[in-house]
Formats: C-alpha cells, sequence, structure tokens
C-alpha cells in the first residue's frame, strides 16, 4: 500500500460515492428528468461494484497487516459498521419522520418504506435487510442494501481467515444459509479485490501491461456501455432464468454484468498499483482526498433520506437549476456534517472503546477506581 496507490484509492472512493448520490439526484421527482442520462448509463449500480472491490481489497489488507487475530477482525469491521451505520438509520428515521409531515405526497411511492421504528432498527442493526428471502427498504434509505452484503462478506472472510477444521466448515455452511443466493452472486466482485491484494502487484508489474490495464479498462467499459452490454447480458439472463426468478434477485440482478465488471475494476486497479508506486502527491492535496475519502461512507449511507428531505423543505419556485444546486448543496453538507461526527472520528471512538475495555479488565472490582478511570478517559486527548 504506497502512498500514491493509497491516493488514488481515495480518490475513486470518493468519485464512486459521489456517482451514487448524482444517479439518485437524477431521478424526475428530484431534478424533473433533467439528468436521467445518469441513471440510463446505470453509474450508480456500477459505482457500488467498484466499492465492493476495493472493499475486498481494503478488508484483505487489513487481516494481514493489522487484524491478526479474530477477536480483532470483528472488533475493527463492528466498529467501522456501527459507528456509522445506527446514527445513520437513526437520521433516516428522523428526516423520514419530517419530511413526510411536511410533504406526504413526496414520500407516497415505492422509494418510502414507513414500516415500526423497531422492525427498521431491528433488520438494519442485524444487516439481514437483503439475505435469504428478505427485501427490506430501511425507510428511504434505498443504498442500505450493500451494507447488508458488505457485512455478509465481512463475516464469510472472517470465518475462512480465523477459523479452521470442522468449525470453520460448519459455521461457513451456516452462514451461506442465513445469506442466500443475492449477495454471493455479486461477491466474485469482493474476492476479485482480495485476489487484487494478494496477487495485484505482480499481475501487472510492467510499465506497458499496467498501463493497458489502467486504461484499457476504461476503455472497455466505455464501449460496453456504449454497446447495451449490461442490458443484452440482463436480457439473457431473464431469458435463461425467467422475468420472475430475476426479478427476485432485486439488486443482485445484473450479476453477470457485475462479474465482469468486477473484472475491468481489478484490472484498472492492478495497473494502477503499478503506475501510481512512487506517485506522491502534494501533502495539502492528500490531506484533501484522504479527508474526502473518509467521509465517503457518509456520503453512499446518508445521502438519500438527505435528498427526500430537502426535496420536500426547499422551495420550488425560482430557476430549476438554482434549486438544483441548493438541493446538490444542502445534501452534501449534511452528509459532510455527518461524517465530521461519525465518521471522521473513528480512531477516537475505538481508542475510547478500547480505554473502556482495559478499564473494565483491570478495576472492574471497584467502583471508586473505575470511576476515576472513566473520567480520565473522558478528559484523555484522542
Amino acid at each position: 500500500m504506497t502512498q500514491g496507490f493509497s491516493f488514488y484509492l481515495n480518490l475513486l472512493r470518493f468519485a464512486a460515492a459521489f456517482v451514487v448520490l448524482l444517479s439518485h439526484f437524477a431521478y424526475e421527482r428530484f431534478t424533473r428528468g433533467d439528468y436521467l442520462f445518469i441513471r440510463e448509463w446505470n453509474l450508480g449500480s456500477d459505482a457500488v461494484i467498484v466499492f465492493f472491490v476495493i472493499s475486498g481489497f481494503v478488508i484483505a489488507y487489513a487481516a494481514r497487516e493489522r487484524d491478526k487475530s479474530g477477536s480483532a477482525f470483528i472488533f475493527a469491521r463492528a466498529t467501522r459498521l456501527y459507528s456509522v451505520v445506527l446514527p445513520a438509520i437513526l437520521l433516516t428515521l428522523l428526516l423520514d419522520f419530517l419530511g413526510s409531515r411536511l410533504d406526504p405526497a413526496g414520500y407516497d411511492g415505492w422509494w418510502w418504506n414507513p414500516a415500526p421504528i423497531w422492525e427498521v432498527l431491528l433488520r438494519s442493526m442485524s444487516f439481514t435487510t437483503e439475505w435469504s428471502g428478505n427485501a427490506f427498504r430501511p425507510g428511504t434509505n434505498g443504498p442500505f442494501w450493500s451494507l447488508s452484503y458488505e457485512a455478509a462478506y465481512y463475516a464469510l472472510f472472517g470465518i475462512t481467515a480465523y477459523l479452521s477444521g470442522v468449525r470453520r466448515l460448519l459455521v461457513l455452511a451456516l452462514f451461506l444459509l442465513l445469506i442466500g443466493i443475492k449477495p454471493l452472486l455479486l461477491m466474485p466482485a469482493w474476492l476479485l479485490g482480495v485476489w487484487l491484494y494478494r496477487r495485484g502487484p505482480s499481475a501487472l508489474s510492467g510499465l506497458s501491461s499496467a498501463m493497458a490495464g489502467f486504461g484499457g479498462s476504461l476503455v472497455v467499459y466505455v464501449f460496453s456501455l456504449a454497446l447495451d452490454v449490461p442490458d443484452n447480458l440482463l436480457a439473457v439472463t431473464v431469458a435463461g432464468l425467467g422475468q420472475g426468478n430475476v426479478a427476485a434477485l432485486r439488486f443482485s440482478n445484473e450479476f453477470v454484468w457485475n462479474g465482469l465488471l468486477g473484472l475491468l475494476v481489478f484490472a484498472h486497479l492492478a495497473g494502477a498499483m503499478t503506475l501510481f508506486n512512487r506517485v506522491t502527491a502534494p501533502d495539502g492535496l492528500n490531506r484533501i482526498v484522504s479527508w474526502l475519502a473518509g467521509a465517503s461512507f457518509s456520503i453512499y449511507l446518508v445521502h438519500y433520506p438527505a435528498l427526500q428531505f430537502w426535496q420536500a423543505v426547499l422551495p420550488n419556485d425560482g430557476s430549476a437549476l438554482a434549486r438544483d444546486g441548493l438541493l446538490l448543496t444542502f445534501t452534501l453538507a449534511t452528509c459532510f456534517l455527518f461524517a465530521v461526527l461519525f465518521e471522521v472520528p473513528l480512531r477516537r471512538f475505538r481508542a475510547a472503546l478500547l480505554r473502556l475495555r482495559e478499564l473494565l479488565q483491570t478495576e472492574a472490582g471497584s467502583p471508586r477506581r473505575a470511576l476515576r478511570s472513566l473520567r480520565r478517559i473522558s478528559s484523555a486527548p484522542p
């Protein structure tokens, strides 16, 4: 993980999150259909596959370099997910509650699932919204589906990497039954990220092959969109499996194209590992891109309910273009504020939990000493 490649990964993470935001911003109910070309190109769904490949790479890297035990792996993944997911779902519930009362007609559609709070929290916090036969949308938070997939991939990776023997086989079989077919159909793209970490540096180590992988993958992708390859592959899938079966796959219905796209992302990033190996970004630019990448999870998970809420709040009079700018600005501002509060402080949150665990282990027998230690934790610098 060289500085140059880390910089490029951060840039790509933010770009992918922003593309997902734009793909929802382009819905006709938000912007009258003026930007529907973004949806027609299906860029938002493709950006999720980019996220999956990067995720597999990062998890393989973390498991090799930092998470030396199963408990360390669980702690790292759980804190990464829950530190953002729990407040994001609570914010979704709040914005949906307020927005649906300000503009009931704006929430009257497939994009809002007014389920009870307990059900939203139970399904979201267990990450089972898309497992097995489930198809649950937490309020207006449509993008949450990929978190259900991510959590499944984390679990399967952890079981494979940290368990062994009969125990690993039994637990793996149990989780495969719980997860079901939908997440597994897109898992090849995530596993390509794992393979990228383990084999990427040697896959395209020469300059010419690296340039071919980096640039050629982009050319193939653009030509694939121009030739309607994703739609044609989906049509073949429907012809082979039937319309009803493909519809039941929901977000995995384009699994053939998504697998091919995963290969293109793998080739692109494998080339980038060589091309950016010795690149050093200016410190100021590197800090900006690093911060934006550190907010990408928040952008991804908060933007949709924020879009729906600000659509209900902002006035419709005046210039349509100006209103589009306001809607995009207020949505991004909500995402960035959320990131400052919940995603950026992840290291401090983890450090506080580790100090609290140490406190409970060493001073649980003395309430007075425990109280003093808690006060030290609350006043200690991050």
